[in-house]
């Protein structure tokens, strides 16, 4: 209406409340008489075509004076308003049209604008819709078109996101906001984009919102002075925002929020409040005489009843503040400079940070344009560029917004700036980037685009159009709502909400058609367009359709198809024909050999029987545990296995061809779907072992031993071996342990000792290991220790060197092989045994070269060497059976006469041995000495026996 009677007059002018209402105002008369007769006025933008003849300004850009037939101002309650109120009350106290002048407000300032302004007409317009309480809800019960009112930023960020997670998002408008970004929130709410709106009190005025149910969050503010409840009248404002015009509101309280009073509630109905007692006013008379006249001027009380003094205002506080400041009591010593101080006094605190901060600005603003009469263009240049950067979360955006407005204003001032349009061109411009970029940000964080899409067109009843990408992405209205992975629809989380199941019907009409497509591409593909991997999965083209289960047997499992109910009848059963098949054929191709001992019929009795236990053992058998059965397999019955793959080794009974990477694949499924499920530890690493090159790993202990030997690796204490790499060890020792010396090979091999052998270097770098672990395992493999302390040389004179005794009988064979090894320079002790254990011939021939040298009472270091000999008969020991006893006439390995194990004298002889003849064979002793203590001999059945002639030698050589 005051618009409408303000363009029946010749010129006019209206002071609204806020800027984002003054700015919708100016439109609205544009649109009616055209922008050259508009004028824009206020604290950030000026807009002043010559000859305007309307204007629109806040209440605070009105003019103290104005020759103009209408003036009308709104919200006139905002007189009791502790910060603004004056500025109102001032207004409507002097401010007058020629012809008509038009008060807006509430019913609560009627007993007021009587009192001071008698003869004022008064007339009503009540509501025309009725607006209701509907007590206390939760957010996620809000209906749409609500708006929830708090007054935090906090709280209204956080309720934001939980209505984003609930509803799909919702506009924000606080009063920090730019109008820019304001209008842009409101515009997401207005057209349907969100049905949620987040707000503080800004909302209570200045935005029309077609708004259904305002609900309060909190029902306390701080006000600038303190935490208070909201009047009656107060929350009639932000409730009266639900319903427009003839269509009703409803209002009430969040489940933070205590239901309101039947009695505030009746008031709040009804629309009956508490009228306004009392305005807040200010002295517009001051004297800028000097300071303290101008105090005193701003402390003069109100005469007239119904008004009071107003509290302290920011522009009196950064007054006071910086007039404790010498420099600026220097410069304000007039009347002129005082004016400029106070009005300088006046640009509005945007940052909000402090007084003393918002002081210490405006005293750099007055000195510089007490100085220089306007402002420096190379500081306000700094100053805006200062704010002119978009990066930052959407409170650095706002503090940036509230900087720049500060430049916006300082702009505006006539006579502030020498090229002031320049600078409100600049100013506005960042204003309006930094607005776009916190738009973007609220929206980014507070709106879900998807949901909010799909609303809208589920709100217009409109069908929703979906299809499906060659990724297998799902969209419904081109939004993303979720992934098509083999014949399973996995929906978006975020889709999830009360209007997920129409989005999920949409989504299964299109479903439902590239089910149908992709069993027939199914039952028609190629077996290499399948791929089963190790957790189980069939894939077809990487999606997967099927779960590999168990079946009533090991070689027998079954595929799952993994579909939702969309998926059923025949498309179903094709697609369950067709993987049963490659299943079969898979099994087929890679466990041949299984599968044809599961179902031979030739073989008959105890090849039979190792055949079925092959198949349940996956073939891998230990010999051990069907030594009796190998025994007494005749040739043919091996042989007959042997077709089959079979290979009989000395530790196990095993079909090589399962060994390889793709088959120990299968099987370690095959064993895990019976024996605790695919999820168990390991089943994704240990088949990988079967292509690593690995010959020997270290155990996990979380493992099961089963799993290891199902790829090929047996667990032997502490490591797991290669199956294939035991037969390859046993081919190492089995000529050892057969070696018997002879007129054509009277050399014994590396490591072949006294029907044993040693550890030798090639065992162990076959094994990848050494030490305790190669001991341990030669122990699981059924082996005997034998460990023999080795006795220390004793010094002796020394002979003639013509004299020198030869070495006994036996021992010629054993020095001449570590001659022979010496020659060769092949070591024969593991790396990781002792040194008395694992040195070379050489080193041992020169170490006893220096003992012989060394001090008589020096004390030797003692040596042992380690024996290994089968734990006992049968298919453990590595040997053939053709080579179980020396040959007729063949000397003994350890000597003639020797015996095993049988008591042994100090020198290593053994007890009762006649040692005369060892006398002259010894160690080179004169026989005039015999009559001494009987010198230490060798055991004739020990190889040092062969070292310590060879240490003789040395020394005849030397």
């Amino acid at each position: 209406m005051a618009i409408e009677r303000m363009v029946a007059h010749s010129s006019g002018i209206i002071g609204l409340p806020l800027r984002l209402l003054a700015r919708e105002v100016y439109g609205k008369l544009v649109a009616k008489v055209g922008p050259e007769a508009v004028a824009l006025h206020t604290g950030e933008e000026r807009i002043v075509p010559q000859g305007a003849r309307y204007h629109v300004c806040t209440v605070e850009a009105m003019p103290a004076h104005a020759d103009v037939a209408f003036v009308a101002i709104d919200e006139v309650q905002l007189a009791s308003d502790f910060e603004r109120g004056h500025v109102f009350t001032d207004r409507m106290l002097h401010l007058r049209g020629r012809e008509e002048t038009l008060l807006l407000g509430a019913a609560t300032m009627q007993p007021m604008v009587e009192q001071l302004l008698p003869g004022a007409t008064i007339t009503s317009r009540p509501r025309m819709s009725q607006l209701t309480y509907e007590g206390q809800k939760k957010l996620s019960r809000l209906p749409r078109r609500s708006a929830v009112v708090t007054f935090s930023v906090n709280d209204v960020y956080a309720i934001a996101e939980l209505v984003r997670r609930q509803k799909g998002g919702a506009a924000v408008v606080m009063g920090s906001l730019s109008p820019r970004t304001r209008n842009a929130q409101v515009e997401l709410f207005q057209n349907g984009d969100v049905d949620h709106l987040i707000a503080t009190d800004a909302i209570g005025m200045g935005l029309n919102l077609d708004v259904d149910h305002v609900a309060f969050a909190a029902e306390k503010k701080f006000d600038g002075f303190q935490h208070r409840r909201l009047t009656a009248a107060e929350l009639a404002q932000i409730a009266g925002r639900a319903g427009r015009h003839t269509r009703d509101g409803t209002f009430g309280v969040t489940g933070r929020v205590s239901p309101f009073e039947d009695e505030l509630v009746e008031q709040l109905e009804c629309h009956v409040f508490q009228p306004v007692k009392m305005l807040q006013w200010r002295n517009r008379m001051l004297d800028f005489s000097s300071y303290g006249d101008l105090i005193a001027s701003l402390e003069v009380a109100p005469s007239q009843p119904g008004l009071t003094k107003a509290l302290p205002a920011s522009d009196v506080q950064a007054l006071e503040l910086l007039y404790k400041d010498r420099d600026i009591q220097r410069r304000a010593d007039s009347s002129d400079c005082l004016r400029l101080l106070w009005d300088v006094c006046q640009v509005p605190d945007y940052r909000k940070i402090a007084p003393a901060n918002h002081a210490e600005l405006i005293g750099v603003l007055f000195q510089q344009l007490e100085e220089r009469g306007t402002l420096s263009n190379d500081w306000l240049t700094a100053q805006i560029a200062y704010a002119d950067r978009i990066d930052g979360d959407i409170d650095t955006l706002a503090n940036r917004i509230a900087h720049i407005r500060t430049w916006t204003f300082v702009a505006n001032k006539k006579g502030w700036l020498d090229e002031p349009l320049l600078w409100q061109e600049k100013t506005r411009a960042v204003e309006d980037r930094l607005s776009d970029a916190l738009h973007e940000r609220l929206t980014k964080r507070f709106i879900d685009r998807r949901t909010s899409v799909l609303m809208k067109r589920l709100r217009e009843k409109a069908m929703l159009e979906a299809e499906i990408t060659p990724a297998g992405d799902v969209l419904v209205e081109g939004q993303h709502v979720g992934q098509l992975q083999g014949f399973r629809f996995a929906p978006d989380v975020s889709a999830e909400g009360n209007d997920a199941k129409a989005i999920h019907a949409a989504a299964q009409k299109v479903l439902s058609v590239e089910f149908e497509n992709r069993s027939e591409k199914i039952a028609g593909a190629a077996n290499d367009q399948f791929l089963l991997s190790g957790d189980g999965i069939l894939r077809w083209q990487g999606a997967p359709i099927a779960k590999l289960v168990a079946g009533d047997v090991v070689l027998k499992p079954r595929l799952m198809v993994l579909a939702d109910e969309g998926l059923s009848g025949v498309a179903l059963e094709n697609v369950q024909s067709r993987i049963n098949l490659w299943l079969s054929n898979h099994i087929n191709l890679l466990l041949q050999p299984l599968v044809d001992l599961s179902t031979v019929e030739e073989l008959e009795g105890i090849a039979k029987g190792l055949a079925f236990q092959l198949v349940e053992n996956l073939g891998i058998l230990d010999r051990r545990s069907v030594s009796e059965d190998v025994r007494s397999l005749d040739q043919d019955a091996r042989a007959s296995l042997r077709k089959f793959g079979v290979r009989f080794g000395a530790y196990h009974i095993y079909i090589p061809a399962l060994l390889k990477p793709a088959p120990s694949t299968m099987l370690v499924m095959m064993w895990a779907l019976h024996n605790g499920g695919l999820d168990q530890e390991g089943i994704q690493d240990v088949p990988a072992l079967s292509a690593s090159g690995r010959t020997s790993i270290p155990i996990n202990e979380a493992i099961a031993p089963q799993l290891y030997k199902t790829v090929g690796f047996g667990v032997y204490g502490k490591r797991a071996v290669r199956i294939d790499i035991l037969e390859r060890l046993a081919d190492l020792i089995r000529p050892l342990l057969s070696w018997r010396p002879t007129e054509e090979a009277p050399e014994p091999p590396e490591g072949a000792v006294e029907r044993g052998f040693t550890v030798t270097v090639a065992m162990t770098s076959l094994l990848g290991c050494a030490g305790e672990d190669f001991s341990t395992i030669l122990k699981s493999l059924g082996y005997r220790v034998e460990r023999r302390r080795i006795e220390p040389e004793q010094p002796a004179e020394k002979p003639a060197e013509t004299e020198a005794a030869a070495p006994v009988e036996g021992e010629t064979a054993v020095a001449e092989a570590v001659d022979a090894e010496d020659k060769s320079g092949d070591a024969s002790a593991d790396a990781d045994t002792s040194p008395q254990e694992a040195a070379p011939a050489d080193a041992v021939v020169e170490a006893g070269a220096e003992e012989a040298k060394a001090e008589a009472d020096s004390e030797p270091e003692e040596q042992w060497l380690e024996i290994w000999r089968p734990g006992g008969r049968g298919d453990r020991r590595p040997q053939r059976s053709g080579q179980r006893n020396a040959k007729p006439g063949q000397k003994d390995a350890r000597g003639k006469g020797g015996k095993r194990g049988g008591p042994r004298n100090q020198d290593g002889g053994h007890k009762g041995q006649d040692r005369s003849r060892n006398n002259d064979k010894g160690r080179g002793k004169p026989r005039d000495q015999a009559s001494r203590k009987p010198e230490k001999v060798a055991d004739p059945d020990s190889p040092f026996a062969a070292l310590a002639a060879l240490k003789a030698n040395l020394d005849k050589g030397k």
